[in-house]
């Protein structure tokens, strides 16, 4: 059923804990939401395939490791700089997209204003979009413009589908077997 997807994409969430990570995943992939949801133990998975531009994705998504960082309130606003200093020390890869999604706008007295959540995303040339997993006002727009984004970066998601799986050749006779019978290499 998947032969019409462009590729799998891993998208990785991290903030710190009360942002609405998991509210935000629930959100996109099962349109629910609960707000007696407990704090995420360990991680949250889920899997959804969306269409962005004609091109259809399967996006991996986890929650607490890293991609999109999120923020709510100023103490949270204040740890993004050591949540990418994270990003830089554990990430194997320095092409990533990065997307700052302020969380919970449905919220009466924010903590952190727009044009602040703005500054910080450009500084550190972010995406930036704000939501309300609770309202589901932007949800589906933030994992459109990661997608997009990514898939606008061609060397972010071929290298994920290009030399992988056996390729099976024939080789002539009296070439040696090796481990493989003489039929396949590992790409």
């Amino acid at each position: 059923m998947d032969e019409d997807v462009l590729t799998t994409l891993k998208i990785l969430i991290i903030g710190e804990s009360g942002v609405g990570k998991s509210s935000l995943l629930l959100r996109f992939t099962d349109d629910t939401f609960d707000p007696e949801l407990a704090a995420t133990i360990g991680v949250d998975f889920k899997v959804k395939t969306i269409s962005v531009d004609g091109n259809k994705a399967k996006l991996a998504i986890w929650v607490r490791i890293f991609k999109i960082l999120m923020c709510i309130v100023r103490d949270t606003f204040v740890k993004l700089d050591n949540w990418l200093n994270e990003l830089e020390t554990y990430c194997t890869r320095n092409d990533i997209v990065n997307m700052l999604v302020g969380n919970k706008i449905d919220k009466e007295n924010r903590e952190v204003d727009r044009n602040e959540g703005l500054k910080f995303a450009r500084k550190h040339s972010m995406l930036f979009i704000e939501a309300s997993a609770k309202t589901c006002d932007g949800v589906q727009c933030a994992f459109e413009e990661l997608v997009e984004k990514i898939i606008q970066t061609p060397g972010l998601w071929e290298s994920e589908n290009q030399n992988k799986g056996v390729k099976l050749t024939h080789r002539e006779e009296g070439q040696g077997g090796g481990a493989c019978g003489g039929y396949c290499s590992v790409l």
